[in-house]
Order: structure tokens, then sequence, then C-alpha cells
């Protein structure tokens, strides 16, 4: 997990920083319509749509955005044209890499997107090839803090909610749950005042790959980023793990 948590974690602070030039909420915007049109406008009905809102909430985007991207979604206003498509390959090192992909243009984001793979030392691979590594799943993260509950008393609190698995890395905690569980287990924590850090439903990889080579690992995670930038990618998801000290040094 511990690769995993480093990706995730470096996504989150790549996403307050591109709140502050609103591209993030160009995507989160496509996520919330997409959710809207496929689930409605309700948000107490529509699992998705409270996921969507929140994450726009937690990047500080304006609620009229919010409520616009419902209502177009909804069918209110213009009507939107955006497909869902699942990309797979690998990066640098084997590194698998899954890709949630929103466009309005297939061919031309399949194109745009095996260039970056091939220009970073990656490939596109064809459906199905990595996508068996990846389960969706409930992340939930608590950054390590003087003030919060023992070790124990945590994981208590994470398993008696629901949770399938704790773990402590370095700077936090680490809790994994299923989908249907995943609101449970954040109440249960809300309830307590503790603060998450993190709390998304995202793809966790079944297995890692051990990036030790710093070379490498530079590789890795200029893919990474690369494809996170591309406008028509939603979600970026990796099986990597690079060693700590390599990860602080990049």
């Amino acid at each position: 997990m511990a690769g995993h948590s480093k990706w995730a974690n470096t996504k989150h602070r790549k996403a307050r920083a591109d709140a502050q030039k609103g591209k993030i909420f160009t995507k989160i915007a496509r996520e919330i319509m997409v959710a809207a049109r496929e689930g409605g406008p309700d948000l107490a009905a529509n699992f998705r749509l409270r996921l969507a809102v929140q994450k726009a909430k937690d990047v500080n985007m304006p609620g009229d955005n919010i409520n616009r991207a419902i209502q177009k979604g909804s069918g209110e206003g213009e009507s939107i044209n955006l497909e869902q498509v699942v990309y797979e390959g690998y990066g640098p090192a084997g590194v698998a890499v899954l890709l949630e992909i929103m466009t309005d243009n297939r061919n031309r984001t399949a194109a745009e997107i095996r260039h970056i793979f091939s220009r970073r030392g990656g490939n596109m691979g064809e459906s199905g090839c990595v996508a068996w590594i990846f389960n969706r799943k409930g992340y939930l993260t608590i950054d390590h803090d003087e003030g919060l509950p023992s070790e124990d008393d945590l994981m208590m609190l994470a398993l008696e909610g629901g949770a399938e698995d704790f773990q402590a890395e370095e700077n936090s905690y680490v809790i994994i749950t299923s989908t249907e569980d995943f609101e449970r287990v954040k109440e249960t924590f809300k309830k307590e005042n503790i603060q998450l850090s993190t709390a998304e439903v995202t793809m966790v990889p079944s297995n890692l790959v051990r990036v030790e080579d710093p070379e490498e690992a530079a590789r890795v995670l200029s893919l990474l980023e690369a494809l996170e930038e591309h406008d028509d990618v939603q979600n970026v998801y990796a099986n990597f793990d690079i060693p700590d000290e390599i990860m602080q040094s990049l």
C-alpha cells in the first residue's frame, strides 16, 4: 500500500495547487455532470454524485459551479456529450497504470494518451491487461498528530466501523474499506472528531512493483504526472512502490 498512498498524497497536493488555476474544477465538473446524468441529481440517492460533490468541496469549488454541473448533467441547460473510457498500460519498470477518462472524442484521446505513454518509457495496452490488479475500495487516511488516540484505538474504531484493513505508515494511518462501508467508516471517525486527511473511493492495487532505481522512479513519476495533466484524464492509478528516501529526493 505504501506506493499507492505516496502517489495519492502527491495527487492531493497537486489538486490543491491546480485548484488555484481552476483546472481541477473542470475535471470535477465533468465528474459531477456524468454522475448526475447516470444517477440523477438527488445527492441522497446518488452515491457517486455525493462523492463527486464532496471532492469539489474539498478543493473549494464554488457552490454555483457545483449546482451548474448538476443541472447540466440532469438535463437542465446545455446537454453534455461525454463518454467514459478506461485505458490501461505499463510504465517504466513494469508499473501497471489504469486511467479513467471522460472524453467527447475517443479516437483523439486514445491517440494522445498513447503518445504520452510512448514518449515517457511506457506503452498503452489492451483492455483488461492491468485492470485485474486494481479493486475499487474506500480509502481514508489520518495524518499522525499528537492529539490523536493511540494507534490501537484508531484501529479498533476503523474495524468496528466496518473497515477491511488498517495500516500504520510513516506519516499517516491508512484505512481500506469496501465501497458499501466507506461512508459508515467515514462517519465513525467524524463522530469522534478525528480529522481525515483523505476520504475517497479509489482503485487500490492488489500488488505493488518495487522501484528502487532513482532514474526509473523519476521516469515513473514523470509518466504519471504527464497523464494527470491531460484534460480528459479524470484519475490515474498505478501500483508502484518507491522507497521513501527516493521519493523525497524526487
